[in-house]
């Protein structure tokens, strides 16, 4: 089992940055990769961007890329979310996944409000 905690969230203005932080407690071993998903209100739950633990390769949508940068520290077992030039868009419920040996885990999710 994992667990994950994410922090970081909060209410910014348009044009502002917040940096997510998530980590990830119990058996951490054969991770395969981290992500973020988002999900604005009243709208489903989606991909945002990832990481892989071993290499760090990352993918990211389209609606972020140029804005938002994902890294992972595998030491400390935690992903970080560096969004910068937010705006309204971005706003609504962020998570963070980890699969671990082709299992997904999610965290509670932090809130990023944008306000314009």
């Amino acid at each position: 089992q994992i667990q994950l905690v994410e922090s970081g969230g909060g209410l910014v203005q348009a044009g502002g940055s917040l940096r997510l932080s998530c980590g990830a407690s119990g058996r951490t071993e054969n991770m395969q990769a981290m992500a973020w998903f988002r999900q604005p209100p009243g709208k489903e739950r989606r991909f945002v961007a990832s990481a892989g633990w071993n290499d760090g390769s990352t993918v990211y949508a389209d609606s972020v890329k140029g804005r938002f940068s994902i890294s992972i520290d595998t030491p400390k077992s935690a992903v970080y979310l560096q969004m910068n030039n937010l705006d309204s868009e971005d706003t609504g419920a962020y998570f963070c996944k980890a699969v671990r040996s082709g299992v997904a885990y999610w965290g509670q999710g932090t809130q990023v409000t944008v306000s314009s």
